[in-house]
């Protein structure tokens, strides 16, 4: 079964390999992939999720250099216009509230369950990451989903936020799964 992301999603990514024109995407990205380069992305409509792993492996080899480390940067970032965007999604002086909201909003992005909370708690949450993706593809994926938690957090109010994977499929286990857990607001 062919997977899906929805191109408010997508967009990002085409609008950060539009923005390197001096990069020749043709080396990271396979033919039916480039045409989305030149397309005008409708953010309601659904793309194909492998391209979109490709196209976050690009970002992540020509951009971020192999680091995970501006994935992450870039979900806290994002997770800032996501805000800006979809009024309702983040619930001053209340993380729980704010994450249960975003776990809807980011289920509205994919047509299957990329992103679970088997538990959250006042203080704690547990996510669960399986976008399906190559080993890489994932550890990109799942960095940058940390970084989307931890920020709402952080913006809902939450004090001394930590977040931390706890199982990384890329290295063998099951499911990647992290941890956010914070201080009540004051």
């Amino acid at each position: 079964m062919e997977r899906h992301v929805k191109g408010s999603l997508f967009v990002d990514y085409v609008r950060m390999l539009r923005s390197r024109k001096e990069v020749d995407w043709k080396r990271y990205l396979r033919p039916e992939d480039l045409p989305y380069l030149e397309a005008r992305i409708d953010p309601a409509a659904w793309y194909p999720m492998e391209t979109f792993a490709r196209f976050g492996l690009a970002i992540l080899d020509e951009i971020a250099h192999g680091d995970s480390f501006p994935a992450r940067a870039w979900g806290r970032m994002s997770l800032d216009y996501l805000v800006t965007v979809n009024e309702g999604l983040l619930v001053k002086g209340d993380p729980r509230e704010s994450l249960m909201r975003l776990l809807v909003l980011r289920g509205s992005f994919f047509d299957f369950d990329a992103v679970t909370m088997p538990q959250l708690t006042d203080g704690h949450a547990t996510v669960h990451v399986q976008y399906g993706m190559t080993a890489r593809a994932e550890q990109a994926a799942s960095f940058q989903t940390l970084g989307f938690f931890g920020r709402l957090v952080e913006l809902a109010g939450g004090r001394s936020v930590i977040t931390r994977l706890t199982e990384r499929s890329w290295e063998g286990d099951p499911v990647t799964a992290f941890s956010v857990d914070w201080e009540p607001p004051a």
